[in-house]
């Protein structure tokens, strides 16, 4: 007890005696507050920006990169799936920063979480999903996971040099620095992070769509992005709202933001909305959250009861609705009101050679573009290297080829081992390295045949040599090599899109559940200027010649009901949705309405053709100045949301001649200013569902002609018709025969 007391006493020792022992403890210093952000914050902040949170040229983080190299050199991107525990150990001789971490990266990148949309991980088990935050993933030690087959891009030709490479962090194994990635997965899967003073946040694309605009970049570094890249792609699907002038800023800046609508569906069997594609900015959760809010504030009264339907057939949010409740307006409140519509936040910020820069779409792929080229370089180079060693040694074995058995009686008088290379280059005049390989061979290989089957490639490897040194010296070749890898990429596993396009300006204009409108027979009129007239039977009979503008002529007459729907397209590519119901009746001593001014039309916009419509059935065909002419299915104008204007309604690549609606194919007449008529069944063009399309060729036309009128063939009109029928299209057609001259002149 003593003794204890004794070393007690030893061991206090007063703070002051401590502190004396320390040079400047205790004593308080004035520090500048920059000099504390230098040396305290600063490295902090730079690893963080450099080592964590922001992706580089690859499309990978850090943590990514360990994750995935380690799964490569595990063997399995061709074996079967393990433990991911086994996987997360494994990784932690790369990332020393904790299991559950690494875990949690890889079930980002698995398939079962869904949050990529092409993943990198095989999975097996509960990963669970990026669209809910309840339902948490399994721990690591019941989930199994391999490489996707995708993954095999991550890592073509890893091994030949066209990367560099580093030591991990106790300096016991080597560590790519990138990704030798043949495609720009950067921006193929969505990327976020945020780290000090800045942040990252990429959307995903269309693999096969970035693929075509790296293609189309590389063959022209001032290529036009948006001509294949259309809009952002994600994986839960969903629908983008396309604002021209947002993407156009994305794709130009890479900053900005674009807005992503929840897939809604009206089941009138149960009254009830089902949701089961929502933005990727949200989750279920939060959306239910949101709706049961403002059901208590009294914002949404048509729900009676909101509950989360997901299974293993994927997503579902079912909402019940009380009885008389208009199902299109609730789901139009509730994008306004909830975040079944969100906006996606855009920050195109990636680390180029150590330095964080924002870049639009055009300059990120052309940096990419170049590091692919560095990577193609490296491994043509270093392939080149090794088949100059291979034939090297080769060249030195057919001198040994010249005489077997001076080589066996050179080794044989040498009293030495030391002395057999130093002999055998004396006596056939070779090098060092083709003395140690000959030296090396196995006595039973020292025979004519071995020798001979060993050099037979000499020629063929010179050859190979030759064109790797030609690759080397022509960058056309290098970018042939990658537009190559590119399209093979995109032909294996490229897939079509998930996420569906809506036009923003289609939705500006939505309009109100249309009511029921009186219905009675009404003749529609409407003229070359764009004048709309709506005649009863009873007008009409009593009326006298129709009024029109000077110079003006009626291009359409239809005898129809009062409920008919009306298209009305422009020469600016649009079509208008009306009704008969929504123009008054007139008479035929006045104008009509102008259709520009009656449905608020552009400004410089004109309507060029009219479309009445019982029912969308039967097909729309575009004919085109330059002979081509388009067939959309009649069903592409139908929408479910009243919507008044659709853009893009037909191509704008050429000017167009007239557009012609048909219940039914039919024939028809093309005329072209060389004075050829062609009789056209439509019938012999497919029809399409894009409404933009650019058709295909129908009449082939000379340099400086046009087709410049289309009309309906009336039985009779020509004498032999058959003469300008054709078998095959595109067709020139035929000028007119001396009958049908004859019967034009009788007309």
């Amino acid at each position: 007890m003593a003794r204890k007391k004794k070393r007690e006493a030893e061991a206090a020792v007063s703070e002051e005696e401590l502190n004396a022992h320390i040079l400047g403890a205790g004593e308080v210093v004035n520090q500048y507050i920059t000099e504390t952000l230098e040396v305290n914050y600063m490295p902090y902040a730079m690893s963080v920006i450099m080592s964590r949170a922001i992706p580089e040229i690859d499309g990978f983080k850090p943590s990514h990169r360990k994750l995935l190299y380690t799964m490569y050199k595990m063997g399995l991107l061709n074996g079967a799936k393990i433990k991911c525990a086994n996987i997360v150990g494994r990784t932690m001789q790369l990332n020393p920063h904790g299991d559950a971490a690494i875990y949690e990266t890889l079930v980002r990148l698995s398939r079962g979480n869904e949050s990529l949309l092409h993943p990198y991980i095989d999975s097996k088990g509960n990963f669970g999903k990026a669209y809910s935050k309840n339902m948490v993933f399994a721990a690591s030690r019941y989930t199994e996971a391999k490489l996707d087959a995708i993954a095999a891009e991550l890592f073509r030709d890893i091994d030949k040099d066209t990367v560099d490479f580093v030591d991990n962090y106790d300096a016991t194994m080597k560590e790519p620095v990138l990704f030798p990635v043949t495609f720009p997965s950067v921006l193929v899967n969505a990327n976020s992070g945020i780290a000090v003073g800045m942040a990252s946040s990429i959307c995903s694309f269309n693999l096969r769509e970035v693929c075509e605009t790296a293609i189309g970049l590389i063959k022209d570094p001032d290529f036009d992005v948006s001509q294949t890249l259309k809009a952002p792609d994600f994986i839960g699907g969903g629908s983008i709202i396309y604002d021209r002038a947002a993407i156009e800023e994305i794709y130009r800046t890479g900053r900005g933001g674009f807005k992503v609508r929840a897939k809604c569906s009206y089941d009138k069997a149960n009254n009830c909305i089902d949701v089961t594609e929502i933005p990727p900015t949200t989750t279920a959760e939060a959306i239910i959250d949101k709706i049961i809010e403002k059901v208590k504030a009294n914002s949404l009264r048509e729900i009676s009861d909101v509950r989360d339907e997901t299974d293993k057939k994927g997503l579902k949010i079912t909402i019940d609705l009380k009885r008389g409740t208009d199902p299109e307006k609730l789901i139009q409140k509730l994008y306004r009101m909830t975040p079944l519509e969100d906006t996606f936040s855009c920050n195109f910020n990636v680390l180029i050679a150590g330095v964080p820069r924002v870049l639009g779409v055009s300059e990120l792929l052309l940096e990419w573009i170049a590091f692919r080229t560095e990577c193609v370089n490296r491994r043509v180079y270093f392939d080149l290297t090794k088949a100059k060693e291979k034939l090297h040694l080769l060249l030195g074995l057919q001198k040994i080829l010249l005489d077997i058995d001076k080589a066996i009686k050179i080794i044989r008088g040498t009293e030495q081992e030391q002395e057999v290379v130093p002999n055998l280059m004396i006596g056939f005049g070779i090098d060092k390295t083709q003395a140690e390989y000959v030296a090396e061979i196995k006595l039973r290989h020292l025979n004519r045949e071995y020798i001979l089957k060993r050099t037979a490639d000499v020629d063929e490897l010179k050859k190979q040599i030759e064109d790797m040194e030609d690759i080397l010296s022509s960058k056309a070749r290098v970018k042939k090599i990658i537009v190559g890898e590119l399209q093979e990429v995109a032909e294996k596993y490229g897939k079509d899109r998930c996420s569906q396009i809506i036009y923003a300006g289609e939705l500006e204009q939505e309009e109100e559940t249309i009511d029921e409108v009186e219905d009675y027979p009404v003749t529609l009129f409407f003229t070359k200027e764009g004048y709309f007239k709506k005649i009863t039977p009873l007008s009409l009979r009593m009326s006298g010649e129709q009024k029109l503008k000077e110079d003006d002529e009626i291009i359409s007459v239809t005898e129809t009901s009062n409920s008919t729907e009306l298209l009305f397209f422009t020469d600016k590519c649009q079509v208008y949705k009306s009704r008969a119901a929504d123009f008054d009746d007139t008479k035929a001593s006045v104008l009509g309405d102008f259709v520009a001014s009656k449905l608020s039309m552009d400004e410089g916009e004109n309507a060029v053709s009219m479309v009445p419509l019982k029912e969308y059935r039967g097909y729309m065909l575009f004919f085109f100045e330059n002979g081509k002419v388009a067939k959309v299915d009649i069903t592409a104008y139908e929408t479910k949301t009243n919507r008044k204007k659709l853009i893009k309604a037909y191509s704008d690549k050429s000017p167009l001649v007239k557009a012609v609606y048909v219940s039914e194919d039919k024939e028809l007449l093309i005329h072209s200013t060389a004075g050829r008529y062609l009789l056209f069944n439509t019938g012999a063009v497919a029809s399409k569902t894009t409404k933009d399309s650019q058709g295909v060729s129908v009449m082939t036309l000379k340099k400086g002609h046009r087709v410049d009128s289309v009309e309906e063939y009336a039985e009779g009109r020509f004498v032999k018709p058959a003469r300008y029928r054709t078998k095959n299209l595109p067709a020139a057609g035929a000028v007119l025969s001396a009958e049908d001259q004859g019967e034009q002149l009788t007309l």
